[in-house]
């Protein structure tokens, strides 16, 4: 019987799919769905273990008293295997587990100017572990290249990307507050979380003091109301460590299931992608190598297009991976541009102070989203800088101390522990995160160590240069400045150590563009040299902004796998 799908051969086996996904985070998660929707079988090979959605959020609810060390972790262990995630601040007792072992999973990079590559190796990557932030990206954005002569041109701009924000945004869930901004469009949002009182009054002064200056709830994937299924957020805290109700959007909450719905879906976790097996005769990718990551089994997949979702350096690593006499310097690489223009947001500078006057308002619950200050600076003419160019945004909140501040305050007894029974004053932090230009020489290669699966590391070679120097002192000058105006007391900006990746938002390696000379893809994440190989994780980015990427990676996953399908139709690729 003639099978009724059309991608689907008669004579499919278990090596055969219309489509291969390499990864299953934010952007593989998506190119899952909207492939299998269109009716292709499709192969989602991830490399690390499986994670069923609640039935392995093993901490999910755990009181520190069940934890071992209470949460704060075995610190011997994570010194050892775990230095660069520990350094970077984001494990602990709770989530390690969502966090790869570093001394399992070498790479290279320079002692005295590291970068800090964190990565999470299961089905659904990183995003179980986000921030959930979702900013969508304005002609500000797309059009600063070519205006100041930086890199190379996005080859897309706001208009091209528009409709496909809407639309992920519908599926995700965004809850947020409109505010009218050119430069931070508004999108399709649930109702947002609401300001404390502090962070209230907070906006309204620095609004009233200073042009250009805006303060709003962050525009966040997490669910203030029942949404396509999945339960409203209430309030817990400990995103980090999986959310069973998928209130907030992960793989395993969203994308997947609605990939597995369509019954054309096969995932396929422990299978590490070495490389992409290329037909010269027809210059197509036939398929990827894997090996089992279990048994080092290796094994062929073979499909008639290939999303590489697998994280901007994870894609980038396989490509270069990938050599044949048509590309001896990686697939789709004649441009000799890949792994190049390197990018993260670089942050750790801010300001915090202390509000009097409120000590009798409180909040309740933990609300798993703060305050966004957009970009404000080289908007427009008036908002110039002489010094840099680009800009940043702050993300911060306002809240009360609990008894925890007992550890850094003198006194003992019954007297001092009645008194920390009592909230703590009321405090205000704000941090900024900024852009970083594509620079060429921050780049990754292979180097000829190899991982326990014998494949190549990578090496990485990153730094922040002068524009993001002068943009660190203005952000700590600013910030200080608009909690001054608030009527903030004790305002202390800060300025600490950043190393680049520690942003966890690496980007570039792979970029779009319009000229196949200078860049790796097209203006529909499709590589310039080998029409059905598509890169539409962080990899394609052509300039990094200063807002969080995760929904432009999505929507130009959703945008390329219309393209890509709708090619497919017309026998062009």
């Amino acid at each position: 019987m003639k099978n009724k799908n059309f991608y689907v051969s008669d004579a499919q086996s278990e090596n055969e799919y219309d489509a291969i996904v390499v990864g299953s985070g934010i952007s593989g998660g998506w190119a899952a769905k909207e492939l299998t929707e269109k009716g292709l079988k499709t192969l989602v090979l991830e490399r690390g273990r499986d994670v069923k959605h609640g039935e392995d959020y093993k901490t999910e609810h755990m009181p520190p008293w069940e934890a071992e060390f209470r949460g704060r972790g075995d610190r011997k262990l994570f010194e050892e295997e775990y230095p660069r995630q520990l350094r970077s601040d984001v494990i602990n007792e709770y989530n390690y587990h969502f966090f790869v072992n570093d001394k399992k999973h070498p790479y290279q990079t320079d002692e005295e100017d590291p970068f800090l590559w964190v990565r999470g190796y299961q089905v659904g990557g990183r995003s179980l572990t986000w921030g959930r932030q979702v900013y969508r990206w304005s002609d500000l954005d797309f059009e600063a290249n070519a205006k100041e002569g930086i890199a190379v041109d996005w080859p897309i701009r706001y208009e091209d990307i528009a409709p496909w924000y809407d639309y992920v945004e519908e599926f995700i869930g965004v809850s947020g507050q409109e505010e009218g901004l050119d430069h931070l469009p508004d999108g399709n949002f649930l109702p947002p979380m609401d300001l404390n009182c502090v962070e209230q009054d907070v906006k309204e002064k620095i609004e009233n003091n200073f042009e250009y200056r805006y303060l709003t709830i962050g525009r966040c994937a997490v669910l203030t109301e029942p949404h396509k299924g999945r339960g409203a957020c209430h309030y817990c805290g400990p995103c980090s460590r999986g959310c069973s109700v998928g209130a907030y959007f992960s793989s395993q909450s969203s994308t997947l299931p609605a990939a597995r719905n369509t019954g054309n879906l096969t995932l396929r976790p422990n299978s590490i992608v070495d490389s992409i097996i290329y037909d010269k005769e027809t210059n197509r990718a036939k398929g990827v190598r894997v090996i089992d990551r279990l048994t080092k089994e290796t094994k062929e997949y073979h499909a008639k297009v290939i999303f590489l979702n697998a994280s901007a350096l994870g894609s980038t690593q396989i490509m270069l991976n990938s050599t044949s006499d048509a590309f001896p310097n990686g697939i789709a690489n004649s441009s000799g541009v890949m792994g190049h223009y390197l990018m993260d947001h670089h942050f750790r500078v801010g300001a915090s102070g202390t509000f009097e006057g409120y000590e009798d308002r409180y909040y309740k619950g933990n609300r798993p989203n703060g305050i966004y200050i957009p970009r404000f600076r080289n908007i427009n003419e008036e908002t110039k800088h002489d010094e840099f160019i680009r800009g940043y945004g702050f993300q911060g909140r306002a809240s009360r101390a609990s008894w925890g501040r007992g550890t850094s305050m003198d006194g003992f007894g019954k007297e001092f522990k009645e008194k920390l029974r009592d909230p703590g004053p009321w405090n205000f932090g704000m941090t900024a995160f900024g852009e970083i230009l594509p620079y060429e020489d921050n780049h990754v290669t292979l180097s000829e160590e190899t991982d326990e699966w014998g494949l190549p590391q990578l090496e990485i070679h990153a730094s922040i240069n002068e524009n993001e120097e002068k943009m660190r002192e203005d952000m700590a000058e600013t910030a200080a400045e608009m909690l001054e105006a608030a009527g903030g007391k004790n305002v202390s900006p800060y300025f600490g150590e950043y190393l680049v990746g520690e942003g966890i938002h690496e980007m570039g390696t792979a970029r779009m563009g319009r000229d196949p000379e200078t860049s790796v893809l097209n203006a529909h994440n499709q590589t310039h040299d080998v029409p059905n190989l598509f890169v539409t994780d962080g990899a394609c980015m052509t300039s990094a902004a200063c807002q969080n990427p995760s929904l432009t990676y999505m929507a130009l996953t959703a945008r390329a796998v219309d393209y890509a399908v709708d090619e497919l139709n017309k026998g062009n690729i």
